[in-house]
């Protein structure tokens, strides 16, 4: 799993961005990869997965 940061989450659209600890990356999350409920600054555990338009964070939880 890896570890980040919720840089952006827009509740009312389902979506936002995490950033990655370790190489400062960007991924993209959506409301269906959540298992727990996030807000921005929020540290969290995650997984990559491909998505139509690059890696996905998905299996979001709160660290």
């Amino acid at each position: 799993m890896n570890t980040g940061t919720v840089k952006f989450y827009n509740e009312s659209k389902g979506f936002g961005f995490i950033k990655d600890e370790s190489t400062q990356k960007e991924y993209f999350v959506h409301a269906s990869g959540l298992i727990d409920k996030i807000r921005e600054n929020d540290n969290v555990v995650y997984d990559l997965q491909e998505g139509k338009k690059g890696l996905n964070a998905v299996n979001v939880k709160l660290a």
